[in-house]
């Protein structure tokens, strides 16, 4: 099938986007029709394509509890990618976001809870080293990679699910440098380097059909070996053909730096 993907022109010299006053988004908006593949049987994994689906069932009865999730969920996923990836170091250093679909009537009801609607990667290679060595604490690695790990909550299908491309498919030239701002209320704003994409014919999106509760999609955010798959572009799009009535997307997502020390 056939999916609009919102990528980035090149209007602004260096985008920025808020984490919650999307109005102040400096991004040139440029929706493409794209061939989205559904990946379920394909034998995607996180070090080829960089993305792989995982079934893994959480002790979690309660996702949007920030308590339970910090009690629980946190090592539930530093297990989960330690046990995917062979690091010697798996660190998970806060209770993940919650992100709902705008005809939730949710979107934006919590920080940073509006879905991804516009290809990006969350860190650029200057972060990802920054947020590697900031985490290791002087401790000599020998490679960091950083992951994401996402979750459907709702149950299928979801109207507005997460596409990941291929990073095999991707060109550095389709990669812009941008500021990520995160404007939580009542604290002060602060910022890192991200990347938004722009539009490539060579790109391939994929997509994960019916996803349940108890499976998770691990994806690359950033790797340091250049052997394995570096980084992967990821975007919220509306699901062609979905019903009317489908349950409105909800997910979590969980952050994950993982070491392999020297």
């Amino acid at each position: 099938m056939d999916a609009l993907i919102a990528y980035s022109g090149r209007k602004f010299t260096r985008p920025r986007y808020y984490a919650n006053a999307h109005e102040r988004d400096e991004v040139e908006i440029s929706l493409v029709a794209m061939a989205m593949t559904d990946a379920r049987g394909l034998g995607a994994s996180i070090d080829r394509e960089g993305f792989e689906i995982i079934a893994h069932k959480s002790a979690v009865t309660d996702f949007a509890d920030r308590d339970q999730v910090a009690r629980i969920h946190m090592r539930e996923i530093e297990e989960l990618v330690q046990a995917q990836t062979n690091a010697d170091f798996v660190h998970v250093g806060a209770p993940g976001l919650l992100r709902f679909s705008e005809r939730s009537g949710k979107a934006g009801s919590l920080n940073n809870s509006m879905p991804a609607r516009f290809a990006h990667i969350d860190i650029s290679d200057l972060t990802a080293q920054q947020f590697g060595e900031r985490g290791a604490n002087g401790r000599p690695f020998v490679r960091c990679a950083h992951y994401n790990v996402w979750r459907a909550i709702s149950p299928p299908p979801q109207d507005v699910p997460l596409a990941f491309c291929d990073a095999r498919s991707l060109a550095p030239q389709d990669l812009i440098l941008a500021d990520a701002v995160f404007d939580e209320p009542g604290k002060p704003e602060w910022s890192f380097e991200g990347l938004v994409v722009a539009h490539n014919a060579a790109h391939r999106w994929h997509w994960f059909s019916q996803m349940t509760i108890d499976e998770a999609v691990l994806f690359k955010t950033n790797d340091s070996d250049p052997a394995r798959a570096h980084h992967v572009p990821h975007v919220a799009f509306d699901l062609p053909g979905c019903p009317a009535n489908a349950p409105p997307r909800v997910s979590i997502e969980m952050r994950a730096t993982a070491y392999w020390w020297a």
